[in-house]
């Protein structure tokens, strides 16, 4: 499957947590559920323009949510947090804050 850059990256994902990271320089990301990491490295990077360290990749599954009698969940989606290299900032991120 061929996705471009901006298929892959979806949305910023800023959370209390994601920000914790942000002071690390770590981003979080929503991508693409077909997308590994290299795809994401290379779209982050052609994005960004900033040189990326390492891609973390992890699942996240939908969970049970019930409305009265009916029992439904939540959608599954894929999340990326991206290690940049030292000196390397996403400015997007900038200011951006819960």
């Amino acid at each position: 499957m061929n996705l471009i850059a901006h298929d892959i990256i979806i949305r910023p994902v800023i959370t209390e947590k994601s920000s914790r990271l942000m002071e690390m320089n770590k981003y979080t990301f929503e991508v693409h559920p077909s997308a590994n990491k290299i795809q994401i490295r290379r779209a982050i990077e052609e994005i960004f323009k900033v040189k990326v360290k390492n891609v973390n990749v992890l699942s996240v599954h939908g969970k049970p949510k019930r409305m009265g009698a009916f029992q439904g969940k939540t959608r599954s989606w894929k999340k990326a947090i991206v290690s940049l290299a030292k000196g390397e900032r996403i400015e997007f991120f900038e200011g951006a804050s819960i």
